[in-house]
């Protein structure tokens, strides 16, 4: 694992602070569903205002396209995350996110105050990683931290381009904990050591799969992408999703497992509907029984236990990806299975964010697993192998 410096290895009395956040979250007409993203930066802030930081935050949200879009402003957050710190946040209200307004409330911050700028995606130049934003930004403080890991796969302004222009350069305690997990489940785990990989594609997971073949003992796959395995064995898969294109890499993962040793779970029954809605009637077929006009939107029950009974044997468990279309009560029930099952295992368990964390969260499992990741996206390529840029860019202890 990379050695990166943190906040624990910086004097931050007095000195302005950039933290890069992420604060990314749900919201529907203005209001916040969910705080966890919020919660999760807590740590970080609380420790630098205690320790007399000047604590400027920024992140972005959504999608903007480079330029200002009230509905994706940062000012709900300012608010919410007043009440959680149970301090007062000043937002600067700028559109320029660096602007006058900004640098005038940056300026007259005194030990210990808190500052939002607004949505770093308002400017064109964030996602571009440019110079020039990056400079902006780097302006604005003394030390640089990033506490984003949902990010730290993306090189942007706000998390890469100022690193290489403040002095100080580190890491936030949520990326830390990320990297210590997420690199200590794979290089030095408790055996056996087991991943559940679901979700629509294989094409999203393939070198996830092709990476962690090399590492664990067992692997369980299960939503739309086990159908492309299924099929590459010879069953039948009617209507179910299907990646033609991925069959030959199918057999050869397949292939792989076989030659490591290592246990590959793939779905014995199904839950299969005509169309993937809520009021669709439906039934239970095995493996190789689904028909044409049919399509498997769950694992079935004896998939189920067959995972449960897998997954109670393992001592460290990786899970990214949900086994069906779990937002559709009637075709969640393999994920609350999984859910349950890893919640009661006797194991290290890590959430690889997501639709994964979402699932864990809304079934009331979060306080149960040893840590749910907040980035979907960078918990993927981190099980890959990948060099994450934005944690690449704080500098070495």
């Amino acid at each position: 694992m990379l050695d990166k410096k943190t906040i624990d290895d910086i004097e931050v009395q007095g000195k302005r602070v950039l933290v890069r956040c992420d604060f990314n979250v749900p919201m529907v007409e203005g209001v916040i569903t969910d705080t966890n993203r919020l919660e999760g930066a807590v740590p970080t802030i609380s420790t630098l205002v205690k320790r007399g930081a000047k604590v400027i935050l920024c992140s972005h949200m959504g999608k903007p396209k480079g330029k200002p879009d009230p509905a994706l402003s940062l000012a709900p957050v300012a608010v919410a995350l007043s009440e959680i710190l149970g301090q007062k946040i000043h937002f600067a209200a700028d559109n320029e996110v660096t602007g006058t307004h900004a640098k005038a409330a940056i300026a007259v911050m005194k030990a210990g105050e808190i500052i939002l700028l607004e949505n770093t995606r308002y400017r064109a130049e964030e996602t571009q990683n440019s110079d020039l934003f990056s400079q902006e930004l780097a302006a604005l403080a003394d030390i640089f931290v990033n506490d984003a890991f949902g990010t730290a796969h993306r090189a942007h302004c706000s998390n890469v381009g100022v690193a290489r222009f403040v002095d100080t350069s580190v890491l936030g305690y949520l990326v830390r904990k990320e990297i210590d997990y997420l690199g200590s489940a794979i290089a030095t785990p408790k055996r056996p050591l087991m991943a559940i990989l679901g979700g629509a594609k294989v094409s999203d997971k393939i070198n996830v799969i092709d990476h962690l073949l090399e590492k664990i003992d067992s692997l369980i796959i299960g939503g739309g992408m086990a159908y492309t395995f299924l099929k590459a064995m010879g069953y039948t898969i009617g209507n179910s999703i299907l990646e033609e294109e991925r069959l030959p890499y199918a057999l050869q993962m397949m292939e792989k497992a076989r030659q490591r040793g290592v246990k590959l779970l793939l779905p014995v029954d199904h839950v299969v509907a005509q169309a993937c809605k809520s009021d669709a009637p439906t039934k239970i077929v095995l493996r190789g029984e689904i028909e044409e006009g049919w399509e498997s939107l769950d694992i079935g029950p004896a998939t189920r236990k067959h995972y449960e009974e897998a997954i109670s044997e393992a001592k460290t468990i990786v899970w990214n990806g949900p086994m069906g279309v779990f937002e559709i009560e009637q075709f969640s029930k393999g994920t609350q299975a999984v859910a349950k099952a890893i919640a009661e295992a006797d194991a290290i368990s890590i959430i690889g964010g997501g639709d994964s964390a979402a699932a864990v969260n809304q079934l009331g499992y979060g306080d149960m697993m040893s840590h749910i990741s907040t980035g979907g996206g960078a918990s993927l390529e981190y099980l890959e192998g990948k060099a994450l840029p934005g944690i690449l860019a704080a500098d070495d202890r």
